[in-house]
């Protein structure tokens, strides 16, 4: 198994709650590390058709049986079984007596902020990171994504993603939406994958798919709902009132978007128009990423003026901002720097640390501006400051 980042995390929201819920994807290794963490807890899965149908029938008896020190897995299944739990575990007085996993952010949050607020830590685990295990080469890490499974099992990702999409996404979706022409929402998803890293304009994408904009937005929220997408807000801090105020969009994983995208190897990427758009995606996941896996939960943006003056990335701080520019050229050129400079120009409340992730080796300083080597995404200590 795979050593996570995330595993600090959860033991102390363990000591700290007497319910402990594991958010995240299907696949990124929720189960896995419960267990782990957690080896002499009872296992007990809502998949199971005989372990939910007695939870949803009797749930003081499953209680009753699963007393104390039990994973159960998928818990947003039985949305019966939250009341019961928040006076059996106020009886209980224990912390660390439940650990829930599920893959609905939506489903879960919507029950425990009802039924079990206060009484619950939550950590959300993402696929693997680059501080859990290192690749070597950008357009291999990119392509072959980084769910557990790939990695630890050596795994095809076509083979991986095609069963992801058509068994657990599919599966996922229909759980929360109704949605009745699934191959058209297969056609947006794809037409979203060739979007990442963009403005996100609804009105286009509906017309592009020829529904309306308000199917397009439950699509989006179905999509963000399973740790498929998320939105980067603009950072706009009433600087001026020309800047872009709509969202990106961006995937959690990347290999994910080169199977919906068809690409058929990593060497592809090379001569593809739109590679600059994965790459940032690919190094904001990371920083995305080191935020849960840390529990210290970043504030994390992006900035564009209607001049296209922008800046990829920016962590706001509670003293400075860190203002991020994604590159995902091999070589190092000094126009890299132009708009950090005319971004700093601009910070007068905050003071400004600027620094470069581009997709070359080398790691440098250029006009008192660190460049960093993508691979720098190995340790966090070496590419964010603490502030």
């Amino acid at each position: 198994m795979i050593k996570r980042k995330i595993t600090k995390e959860i033991k102390t929201l363990a000591k700290e709650f007497p319910i402990v819920v594991i958010l995240g994807p299907r696949q990124s290794g929720k189960t896995t590390i419960a267990k782990y963490i957690f080896k002499k807890y009872d296992y007990v899965s809502m998949e199971d058709y005989d372990q939910r149908t007695r939870a949803i029938e009797d749930p003081r008896g499953f209680l009753k049986r699963y007393k104390e020190n039990v994973i159960i897995d998928e818990i947003q299944r039985v949305p019966e079984l939250f009341s019961y739990l928040q006076t059996h575990t106020d009886n209980l007085k224990k912390n660390g007596s439940f650990v829930l996993t599920g893959s609905h952010n939506y489903l879960l949050m919507e029950n425990i902020t009802q039924s079990l607020a206060g009484r619950v830590g939550i950590a959300t685990l993402f696929p693997l990171s680059l501080e859990e295990v290192k690749k070597d080469n950008i357009l291999e890490a990119i392509f072959d994504g980084m769910y557990p499974r790939i990695i630890d099992q050596d795994i095809r990702p076509s083979s991986f993603y095609k069963t992801y999409v058509n068994t657990y996404l599919e599966k996922d979706i229909r759980l929360i939406k109704n949605i009745v022409d699934y191959g058209q929402f297969l056609r947006f998803l794809k037409l979203l994958a060739g979007r990442c890293g963009q403005i996100l304009n609804v009105q286009v994408m509906a017309e592009d798919i020829g529904v309306s904009v308000k199917t397009i937005n439950g699509w989006i929220s179905v999509l963000e709902t399973s740790y498929i997408i998320y939105r980067l807000q603009p950072y706009h801090n009433n600087y001026n009132k020309r800047i872009i105020k709509h969202p990106k969009i961006f995937f959690y994983d990347m290999g994910l978007v080169c199977y919906l995208l068809e690409f058929r190897n990593s060497r592809e990427l090379e001569g593809y128009y739109q590679y600059g758009n994965l790459f940032e995606n690919f190094v904001i996941n990371e920083f995305v990423k080191h935020s849960y896996n840390s529990g210290d939960i970043a504030k994390l943006y992006f900035w564009r003026d209607n001049h296209n003056n922008e800046i990829d990335l920016i962590m706001d701080g509670a003293v400075k901002l860190q203002a991020f520019e994604i590159k995902s050229g091999q070589t190092f050129r000094k126009d890299f720097l132009k708009n950090l400079s005319k971004f700093d120009l601009l910070v007068d409340d905050k003071k400004n640390i600027s620094k470069v992730i581009y997709g070359g080796d080398e790691t440098m300083e250029f006009q008192g501006i660190k460049v960093l080597s993508w691979k720098e995404l190995y340790n966090f200590r070496n590419v964010i400051e603490r502030v």
